[in-house]
């Protein structure tokens, strides 16, 4: 049935012997027009089903009678005929199969189609957790980092501990044989026949002597020469003792009395507000008498109880040591109502600040933004960060904090119990570089801020800051505290979960309600939970970046 021609299959099919006279022929033969053997078959099977009904056909019209007589020639046109429509029929289901596979195709197209769509939705999901991992294993390295950052800085601090008290233990030696060679005092035998009250007099002549020491000697005895008082509280001090004895002059301590601590309270409400602060400054009673009469703004309440509180801790010691009957610097009360209302920095505000606005010769622009960033994703107050070490970045339950606490080697204590405390270190911070600050050999944090002559770190800094305020156009209520003000504010208005005490924690603050409880829980508070209040901080037009080294 099936023949091939060169590449070409041919249908054949022998002509029935009855019909062969009228076709003139024994078989018939037609191209397919087509090479492959499977198409040839279903071409053929079709074509043999025709031929066969052809036949039937011819047959019917050779033997039923009909009004004209049939020839050989018009079998054979029939045929012929027959084969042509045939043609036209297997065009006609071409075309309809190719239409069917058309649209089979466009079907097929629109499943890719809907398919490469969900491949890229879920690549887009995909790399979404591509980033998130990405960032996961970022903070894994700087983790990383951070411990060995840690570890090489405790090594180096250790190994400078251990010197030390290697140098202390030679001292020791080569000073106990001097210790040794001191005589015991003799006893005086002259005074074996005085009666017991006569060896009660140096006591109570010593108590004179105190009577008459002067209040700077009695503050250099009992706080300035205090290794437990912080810089902040012998500075204070020594301003204090600096106003009241130019004013009344160095009295001994016997000798002031109620009148003098009011006619200092009245000298003190009537100074002008920027007395000290310039080089070139009037005397005390002078300064009252021009800010009388010029009408200029003076001192506030607040500051007049700053002057009192310190000179009542010291007569407090006094009262205690029986060196004076009573103190004549408590039961005062000031008009402490703020003058100016600290405000929270405004997210204009924020955008200001940038490393290029920053002059001081001292300290670097690196350092200013370094500061700034700490104080806006902390709080912390300004002498807590320019007294931070790089021993006081540690790792506590896998978060990396910033550890407040004294340091009695630098004079330096926070401003209260509560301003002892872990911080953690926001991960803007970590992005921000903050961890590029620490250094193996390096004692501060920030090592370029100079100690001032009072031994404070910062004064500089924050005189700068001040300087830089007033360039930026900045209203007297924004100050560096304002950042602490920002933070605390920011916490206490977040919908969240986190507990007001954790705010308290974190901002070094005396929880309101003092139960043993109550100070039991906040010293045990997971540092996880205070990460979560750190991380609540977020400053969207804040974009203080810290240049590198």
């Amino acid at each position: 049935m099936l023949r091939i021609v060169g590449s070409q299959y041919y249908f054949r099919r022998s002509v029935p012997l009855d019909l062969r006279a009228w076709l003139g022929r024994g078989e018939v033969s037609h191209p397919l027009k087509t090479s492959s053997k499977l198409v040839a078959r279903q071409k053929a099977a079709l074509l043999y089903a025709k031929t066969g009904q052809c036949f039937q056909e011819i047959r019917r019209m050779t033997t039923e009678p009909t009004q004209k007589a049939l020839t050989a020639v018009d079998i054979i046109r029939f045929y012929e005929q027959f084969v042509k429509d045939w043609e036209n029929y297997h065009n006609v289901r071409l075309k309809e199969e190719e239409a069917k596979h058309e649209v089979e195709m466009a079907q097929q197209a629109l499943r890719t189609k809907a398919y490469t769509q969900q491949v890229d939705s879920f690549v887009d999901v995909i790399a979404g957790h591509f980033e998130q991992t990405d960032a996961f294993l970022n903070t894994l390295r700087q983790t990383q980092a951070l411990h060995t950052a840690v570890t090489q800085t405790r090594e180096a601090m250790l190994r400078d501990e251990i010197a030390g008290l290697r140098k202390l233990v030679v001292d020791i030696k080569a000073s106990s044989g001097a210790i040794a060679s001191v005589a015991t005092p003799a006893i005086d035998e002259g005074h074996e026949d005085e009666p017991p009250e006569a060896l009660l007099s140096p006591v109570t002549t010593k108590r004179k002597n105190a009577k008459s020491q002067t209040i700077s000697a009695m503050a250099q005895r009992f706080i300035l020469n205090d290794a437990s008082k912080s810089a902040d509280t012998i500075k204070g001090t020594k301003t204090t003792l600096d106003l009241f004895i130019e004013a009344f002059g160095d009295l001994p301590v016997g000798q002031v009395s109620g009148t003098t601590a009011g006619d200092f309270h009245d000298l003190l409400l009537g100074l002008p507000a920027t007395h000290g602060k310039s080089k070139n400054r009037l005397p005390i009673r002078k300064a009252v008498e021009a800010a009388k009469e010029q009408g200029l703004e003076t001192v506030s309440g607040k500051t007049a109880k700053n002057h009192f509180s310190r000179l009542s801790s010291l007569w407090s010691v006094l009262v205690q040591r029986e060196i004076v009957a009573k103190n004549p610097w408590s039961q005062w009360s000031f008009n402490t109502n703020k003058k100016t209302e600290r405000r929270c920095w405004t997210d204009e505000e924020l955008a200001l600040l940038t490393p290029d606005q920053w002059e001081h010769r001292g300290i670097s622009r690196r350092t200013y933004a370094g500061m700034v960033n700490v104080a806006l994703y902390t709080g912390l107050r300004l002498g807590e960060i320019c007294n931070l070490r790089g021993q006081d970045i540690e790792n506590i339950q896998g978060v990396a904090c910033f550890h407040v606490r004294p340091h009695p080697e630098d004079g330096w204590s926070p401003k209260s119990a509560a301003g002892t405390r872990l911080v953690p270190i926001h991960s803007q911070l970590i992005k921000a570089g903050i961890m590029s600050f620490l250094k193996p050999d390096q004692h501060f944090l920030f090592p370029d801020l100079p100690t001032s002559s009072e031994g404070v770190r910062g004064a500089a800094f924050g005189q700068a800051f001040s300087k830089l305020k007033t360039k930026l156009d900045l209203p007297a209520e924004i100050t560096f505290h304002s950042f602490r003000h920002t933070v605390s504010t920011k916490l206490r208005n977040q919908n969240a979960s986190f507990r007001e005490l954790w705010i308290d924690r974190v901002l070094g603050h005396e929880a309101s309600h003092r139960s043993q409880g109550t100070m039991n829980y906040t010293s045990s508070i997971n540092a996880q939970n205070l990460k979560s209040v750190i991380e609540a901080l977020e400053f969207s037009t804040f974009r203080l970046d810290i240049p590198e080294i």
